[in-house]
């Protein structure tokens, strides 16, 4: 069973940075490609990274140059770090996993099978 906890969320004024946290077991970590998403009320959930087991990352264009996912092996974690925050980022933020080590369709979410239960973002002006 692939477990997904993700956690980190917060609020922070525009500007400002966050970084959330998915815990996975280390197969899930060493054997699947994981992904963040976010939703925003009444929205649609929309990919925001990537990365693969080989390491190979994805970003969405809106968060280009300001997130940043990352993997720490030893700690079976992965990690979304957010800096330049914008009130636009609001969203509920979770953590997925595919079913193998690549990430096919890069940020569809349809591609994804598993999911962390959402960390709330809030990004004042």
């Amino acid at each position: 069973q692939v477990l997904l906890v993700d956690s980190g969320g917060g609020s922070v004024q525009a500007g400002g940075s966050l970084r959330l946290s998915c815990a996975a077991s280390a197969y899930v970590i060493s054997n699947h490609c994981i992904g963040w998403f976010r939703q925003a009320p009444g929205k649609e959930r929309e990919g925001v990274a990537a990365i693969s087991t080989r390491g190979v990352t994805t970003y969405a264009d809106s968060v280009k140059g300001r997130f940043t996912m990352s993997r720490d092996n030893a700690k079976n974690t992965l990690y979304l770090q957010m800096s330049s925050l914008k009130p636009d980022d609001t969203a509920m933020y979770y953590c997925a996993a595919q079913g193998g080590p690549m990430c096919i369709g890069g940020l569809d979410r349809y591609r994804y099978t598993f999911w962390g239960q959402g960390t709330q973002v809030t990004v004042s002006s």
